[in-house]
């Protein structure tokens, strides 16, 4: 694991997923900041430094926790962005949404996504699932398996 903390970005349009994703990460003793954005727009101008975030610093790990299903800009948008830029293809994204369609799950892995899970998540393989990826930071961009969960845990 990388010696410094990682950002973990969270973006979702669901305030009550974004409380829900920060409250197991904490549980489950992660300890990095934790930024909380709405929309796939807010979301790329914080990754590239611009707009309301042209003052912050690019330097330090990002790890993205990404909800598909947002207005405007969607979570596979900003992925296919992220990913096909050469300044910030490395940085590991998790999809996380409430649809399984194995077409949106091949369609993410295509744009390069390190993991896909589903809402209906049990926190302690989420927060596993985000330990893997903040633990692949600085070496290679290996994506995680889809892990499928339900509601116990």
């Amino acid at each position: 694991m990388s010696a410094s903390r990682a950002t973990i970005l969270v973006v979702d349009d669901d305030e009550a997923h974004s409380e829900l994703v920060r409250r197991n990460l904490r549980r489950g003793g992660l300890c990095d900041p934790i930024v909380s954005l709405t929309n796939g727009n807010i979301a790329l101008d914080y990754i590239y430094c611009r707009g309301p975030y042209a003052e912050r610093s690019p330097e330090g790990d990002l790890l993205v926790v990404l909800d598909i299903n947002m207005p405007g800009i969607d979570g596979i948008e900003v992925l296919r962005q992220i990913k096909s830029d050469l300044k910030t293809r490395t940085i590991p994204v998790l999809m996380l949404t409430t649809a399984e369609s194995q077409r949106e799950i091949t369609r993410c892995y295509e744009y390069g996504c390190n993991s896909y899970i589903t809402k209906s998540v049990v926190p302690t393989t989420f927060i596993e699932t985000v330990r893997r990826l903040r633990s692949s930071l600085g070496s290679s961009n290996t994506p995680v398996p889809e892990e499928k969960m339900s509601h116990d845990g």
